[in-house]
């Protein structure tokens, strides 16, 4: 077997307001504060003489790594997002930004926001619109069922309710 790993699928270029500004908060405390205080702690680390054993040098240079990829892929996703403020055209249907109040087979309620994969894990009942379900769920309007193969088995919700910030 190689090491070829077939690269992960584009996730959805949406995103709400709120989650545009936690990503741009995120890259201004990384590359304005901790990369700052890291650079500093890595070039005390190195003047304290031989680097080859020197676990505060070697632990600053690998969180530097971490820290420079995080903010080219923080860079690259925010230029490419679709930041998305307003309610759709069509109110009665699923879309991106949609908190989807369902019901299950067995009666039991659940409620989502469908958002982005960068900010799913933002709030409970947040689920990104790339998941099964959340795929299952666009475009799709109320009393309509909706089945999604789960980890447990086929499952089966009816949309009860629909709604929009700022609605």
């Amino acid at each position: 077997m190689g090491r070829f790993r077939a690269p992960p699928p584009a996730a959805s270029k949406y995103v709400t307001p709120e989650g545009a500004r936690r990503l741009r908060a995120e890259l201004e405390q990384l590359w304005r504060e901790e990369r700052p205080r890291v650079t500093q702690a890595v070039a005390a680390a190195a003047a304290q003489g031989d680097r080859s054993e020197n676990a505060e040098y070697t632990y600053g240079k690998r969180r530097l790594r971490e820290i420079d990829r995080r903010v080219r892929f923080l860079r690259s996703r925010l230029a490419g997002m679709v930041i998305v403020d307003q309610p759709p055209a069509d109110p009665g249907r699923v879309f991106f930004g949609a908190w989807v109040e369902l019901e299950a087979e067995d009666g039991t309620p659940f409620r989502y926001r469908i958002v982005g994969p960068d900010e799913f894990d933002r709030a409970p009942g947040y689920i990104s619109m790339d998941s099964p379900l959340g795929r299952a769920l666009l475009k799709r309007r109320i009393d309509e069922e909706v089945s999604v193969e789960t980890p447990g088995g086929q499952r089966t919700y009816v949309i009860l309710a629909i709604r929009y910030e700022g609605e």
